[in-house]
């Protein structure tokens, strides 16, 4: 099965290809990046171009995996927009993907884990999941404030950040802190490849952002 990966959730993005076969049968087969602010430009360009360095063709392409956020505002409707209008052309199955399902996915021990994202304003999105092996079930997902992320990081939590403000953040309230490496579409990939094999697809006009908070471009004069 091979893979379109598409993450425009931070402030640069990227793409993958990646084939599975299984859960434990995964590869790489190229990654390219996105400069923020370039994203409407450079998106199908930069599919155009793995597709034609690595002998591929679009018809090849057998599903989708979109980073559904919370993140950027802008890039993530770039990022579903683009694998929408790929839909129309080439209709795949499509895996959606938490930011924070990512981030927690990168977790080193079982148990209950909190990933969190710089939400800017001095808030924060917060994933809780417990995880198993490599199976993760969601517990919620929030945006929360400094004071809420302080109630929110009960003794046992695990949190999980890849941003060194949001681990100091997190140290300081008192927490046990993972600092990971920010996840990239190849972190997608491979959660967008295990939902796929387990049948946990969305349909196109079910695929939404996942903002955690209404965007305040929509209130604009």
């Amino acid at each position: 099965m091979l893979i379109l990966a598409i993450d425009t959730a931070h402030k640069n993005g990227s793409i993958t290809f990646a084939r599975a076969t299984a859960p434990s049968s995964f590869d790489v087969i190229a990654t390219a990046s996105i400069e923020g602010g370039a994203f409407s430009a450079q998106l199908v360009p930069r599919i155009a171009q793995l597709l034609r360095e690595n002998n591929l063709d679009k018809t090849s392409i057998d599903a989708y995996a979109a980073c559904i956020g919370p993140g950027s505002f802008t890039g993530l409707r770039i990022g579903l927009s683009g694998i929408k209008g790929l839909c129309e052309v080439l209709p795949r199955p499509i895996a959606a993907i938490s930011s924070l399902e990512s981030l927690a996915a990168s977790a080193k021990v079982d148990g209950p884990v909190l990933a969190l994202l710089d939400a800017g304003r001095g808030e924060f999105y917060a994933g809780e999941y417990r995880r198993d092996g490599e199976r993760l079930t969601c517990v919620r997902e929030a945006l929360l404030t400094a004071a809420e992320l302080q109630t929110a990081l009960r003794p046992g939590l695990l949190a999980v950040a890849s941003q060194p403000n949001v681990a100091e953040a997190a140290r300081a309230a008192g927490a046990q802190v993972e600092v990971v490496p920010e996840t990239t579409s190849a972190d997608i990939a491979l959660r967008g490849a295990r939902k796929l094999l387990a049948g946990d697809t969305v349909t196109p006009d079910a695929l939404d952002a996942n903002y955690l908070r209404r965007d305040d471009a929509l209130f604009a004069k």
